[in-house]
């Protein structure tokens, strides 16, 4: 199914229409009128009204945790633990991004401001071959327990893709009944692409149309297995059943998060879960191994590590998946 757009922004959220790499901080307010019956064919119109909304606070005694490595926090071990048998049952599906390679090089070859894993006294090399990219994120309206959304957050992963998420749990107030009136169903995921004008259901259409567009028009293996496919991404989700899936009572930002991270990360899979529950939009940053948009995290702020969140709201910027779960409770929810 497609559909022609200008916008699929919500009432009350400033959604961005910017260039891949520059932030959103483009403050406007977005209402949309749809025609008099929705179908997936509805154009949409757009009306910009300035005035920003109250500036949220971070939470009271608020410090910037210190990043840590590979380091897991006792009360979380569960939890990722749980978030990562994902790994085994998709085969690391969306580690890496289109046309990886890896070479093992010197220290002294790769540069002291160029992101490089070190192994061993060496480096590794990585290098991908990307498609085109879009001039502005893709849409997709979605919830994390989900499996045929999971399906499309691999692809993202993989094609390297910045998407603008507004997640859709289970009575969510704000992004559910818009898919209904956008899409004319509730069904998940729905993807719109405001660069084409392009939008649609189906998950297996939405990968189709995301690696015709944006990659080499290959369906990577474990996303092209039918039935088989569904069932394992299914299974990829019982460490974490139910999570990310239904929604808490939370304060709706007016500019969307940014986050930096990738689908099969255990660390950022626990984060976004809290991002969907709290029905929080959020600008995901894609860098799965091989990306280099993990290079320009590194020359943003000396460091390559995720998830890593930006809050324009609040202005908080951090590392560490643990304390970024009690940031987004402790300033969101009701």
């Amino acid at each position: 199914m497609a559909g022609i757009l200008r916008s699929a922004a919500p009432p009350g959220v400033r959604t961005p229409s910017l260039p891949r790499g520059e932030s959103i901080r483009r403050r406007i307010r977005v209402s949309a009128e749809l025609r008099e019956t929705p179908s997936p064919t509805s154009s949409v119109e757009v009306q910009a009204e300035p005035p920003p909304s109250p500036k949220i606070s971070p939470p009271p005694g608020f410090k910037q945790p210190e990043p840590k490595r590979f380091s897991v926090r006792p009360d979380k071990f569960l939890d990722i633990l749980g978030a990562s048998l994902a790994l085994p049952f998709r085969l690391a599906t969306g580690v890496f991004v289109q046309g990886y390679s890896v070479s093992f090089v010197s220290q002294d070859s790769i540069p002291s401001d160029q992101y490089a894993m070190g192994i061993a006294g060496l480096k590794l090399k990585e290098t991908s071959k990307l498609g085109p990219r879009p001039e502005k994120p893709i849409e997709i309206y979605e919830f994390e327990g989900c499996p045929f959304c999971r399906k499309v957050r691999e692809i993202v992963s993989i094609l390297d893709l910045d998407v603008l998420y507004y997640p859709c749990p289970r009575n969510g107030p704000n992004f559910r009944p818009k898919v209904l009136q956008m899409g004319g169903k509730k069904q998940f995921p729905y993807m719109v692409d405001s660069n084409t004008g392009v939008a649609m259901y189906e998950s297996d259409d939405i990968i189709k149309y995301l690696v015709d567009k944006y990659g080499d028009g290959t369906i990577p293996m474990m996303l092209s297995l039918g039935l088989l496919t569904t069932l394992t991404e299914g299974f990829a989700m019982i460490g974490r059943m139910g999570k990310g899936s239904s929604y808490s009572p939370a304060k709706l930002p007016s500019m969307p998060l940014e986050l930096w991270a990738y689908e099969p990360s255990p660390f950022c899979k626990i984060v976004r879960e809290v991002l969907v529950e709290l029905e929080l939009p959020h600008l995901l940053h894609s860098c799965a191994r091989g990306s280099p948009k993990r290079q320009e995290l590194y020359e943003k702020v000396g460091h390559f590590q995720v998830p890593y969140l930006e809050d324009p709201n609040t202005g908080v910027k951090m590392f560490e998946s643990a304390e970024i779960v009690d940031y987004l409770r402790a300033t969101y929810a009701s």
